[in-house]
């Protein structure tokens, strides 16, 4: 006699998803809606000026985080635009020639350097070339601790020493004691991938998001250190201990989404993370809802850091959370937004 029971389970599971999928869509956006690292209002316009050749809205953007001491902006912004740079060295070129000492440019050209010599196959060899440009942007401003994040990732790709690593680091803390970015390049300097371990890089990151505010970026760097232990993509199987490490970042970067908007596209990043490695743990309803708070501001890290489509990946994610909620939600329950932990059957 042939067995009905994994036929019925097959039959019972599509017919949630059928009924609980257009429910469970409330609030997502549409594919077409989403965007990748979408510019916010204050960006928008200088990318659109620097597309016509004009340099002076992005210096004074980068001018006025610097005046403000609004780093943690400074930084998403350099990025930005030095991605945009990429493309069109004139345009960096330009605001150069015009103002050659000006700490904003100089800062440009110190991100585009370090960027360009990541890629070269002679890295350590380029980035040691580079130095003097990272050198000259420190200097341009002893107030900013962004070059010094260009600095201790510019040590971790020439391979320095912990005991110089530390005192760059010693010296961004004195510039702020919080910058995100900082944390983040010291974070991958401890990483198992370069110079130390994914117990080092948990250590490291969760000591820091104690103490730093509870809506800093700070309390998401156990996050990043889930991120690098989910993405080394060893194949070995994670301890017991680990796996609550990795359960309780999560829930740290939780409740730092918690605090921030629906829709805001300032924690965005971190939500994408967030959303990636509540997925890689089967956390189905709790990443549904950070898709929801997501909104349509997809971001290109984590995922293009496992596909050369990040946008798809991010859509495909989205998709996976939404189906697999479905499936585990009770036919006479409707779409619900309880905790869905774990695969289903």
């Amino acid at each position: 006699m042939v067995c009905t029971m994994p036929f019925l389970r097959a039959l019972l599971r599509t017919a949630r998803v059928i009924r609980n999928t257009p429910a469970l869509s409330s609030g997502l956006p549409a594919d077409h809606a989403v965007l990748l690292d979408a510019p916010d209002e204050r960006l928008s316009p200088a990318l659109v000026a620097a597309a016509a050749g004009e340099y002076e809205p992005a210096a004074k953007l980068l001018a006025t985080t610097r005046d403000g001491a609004e780093w943690e902006s400074r930084d998403r912004y350099l990025k930005r635009l030095v991605a945009f740079a990429r493309s069109r060295d004139g345009w960096l070129g330009h605001w150069l020639s015009a103002a050659p000492h000006d700490p904003d440019a100089l800062l440009v050209k110190a991100q585009l350097a370090v960027d360009r010599a990541w890629e070269s196959p002679a890295r350590a060899e380029q980035l040691r070339e580079v130095g003097p440009v990272i050198t000259a942007a420190v200097q341009s401003d002893p107030r900013d601790p962004v070059p010094w994040r260009l600095a201790l990732d510019h040590a971790r790709g020439t391979q320095a020493t912990h005991t110089t690593f530390e005192a760059l680091w010693e010296q961004a803390l004195l510039r702020s004691t919080h910058h995100y970015g900082c944390h983040v390049a010291a974070l991958q300097y401890l990483s198992a991938a370069w110079y130390g371990s994914h117990r080092e890089c948990f250590d490291f990151a969760e000591r820091a998001a104690e103490d730093s505010l509870p809506s800093s970026l700070v309390q998401a760097l156990p996050l990043r250190a889930a991120f690098a232990m989910l993405a080394e993509g060893s194949g070995a199987r994670s301890t017991s201990v680990q796996e609550e490490r990795i359960d309780a970042a999560a829930d740290l970067a939780i409740a730092l989404s918690a605090a921030f908007a629906p829709g805001d596209p300032w924690p965005a990043e971190v939500r994408n993370l967030l959303a990636y490695v509540l997925v890689a743990r089967g956390r189905w309803a709790e990443a549904l809802e950070q898709f929801r708070r997501i909104g349509p501001h997809a971001a290109s890290f984590p995922w293009a850091s496992v596909s050369g489509d990040p946008l798809g990946r991010f859509l495909d994610a989205r998709d996976s959370a939404r189906l697999r909620v479905a499936s585990a939600t009770p036919l006479r329950h409707g779409a619900g937004r309880g905790r869905a932990r774990g695969h289903y059957a």
